[in-house]
């Protein structure tokens, strides 16, 4: 946990994630839309966000809230809280600090629960699912995106596996596993997968996002100018393709 709260202690390191996709994702609808895009918000419903982050996914959002349904987003995270207050103004929007393992909501609070790319980091994992199963009203839907074993990191870790370089995703909840977990706790799940990769045309952004990730050991003793020179040899035609695995499941 406290290599988590470091690692979201503030958005930078965050920020530079999300930007690599944003810049070099093959898939052209944002990441963050084609999420949206599956909500089901009736008019006047009441939504929990559980480790909203920067919230970015609701700036250019918002309009799903138009017909008066109502958003309380929230993060373990102080700092991402802040940074995502000055992100979304609206007054259909308030925010609190929250853990999902203890969720501060009376039963049947919330029509629409949603917790995307942060379950894996969460350490008892049915006790949080059961507290959003808790507060979530009969017949509400819980929305939960989260990432494959066979995407960016496989990749990173495979690349760099002759530097002493090792690091590992949290398999507690990914899309190979999720649903298995999901159903001791919903009736109904479904999962929905996304077809894309990265097609990065300058490494150096790789780079960037590689040295974000907290979760690799040793990154710290590989030169970046070494770092580079592994990643031009894997270019082609000018492009570095990385594969990506990434998708969500819906429950009711």
């Amino acid at each position: 946990m406290n290599n988590i709260e470091k690692q979201y202690q503030t958005a930078q390191n965050l920020n530079t994630r999300i930007s690599i996709h944003d810049k070099y994702s093959t898939n052209m609808q944002p990441f963050a839309d084609w999420i949206v895009s599956h909500y089901e918000i009736a008019p006047g419903a009441k939504l929990l966000e559980l480790g909203c982050g920067t919230g970015s996914m609701w700036v250019n959002n918002l309009h799903l809230l138009s017909g008066g349904a109502a958003l309380t987003l929230t993060d373990f995270s102080e700092g991402m809280l802040e940074t995502a207050k000055r992100n979304v103004i609206s007054e259909n929007v308030t925010f609190q600090q929250v853990d999902i393992q203890n969720i501060p909501y009376p039963d049947s609070s919330f029509d629409v629960v949603i917790a995307n790319m942060m379950l894996y980091h969460v350490p008892d994992l049915h006790t949080g699912l059961s507290e959003v199963r808790r507060v979530l009203k009969p017949g509400g839907f819980f929305y939960c995106a989260t990432y494959g074993i066979h995407g960016i990191m496989e990749y990173i870790t495979e690349l760099l596996k002759d530097m002493d370089v090792s690091g590992k995703i949290g398999t507690t909840f990914t899309l190979q596993n999720g649903a298995a977990s999901l159903s001791r706790h919903f009736t109904h799940v479904q999962r929905l997968d996304r077809e894309d990769g990265l097609a990065i045309t300058d490494i150096r952004d790789f780079a960037d996002y590689i040295y974000s990730l907290s979760s690799l050991t040793n990154m710290e003793n590989v030169p970046r100018d070494v770092l580079l020179t592994v990643l031009e040899s894997r270019v082609e035609n000018g492009v570095l393709y990385v594969p990506k695995e990434y998708g969500m499941f819906i429950c009711e």
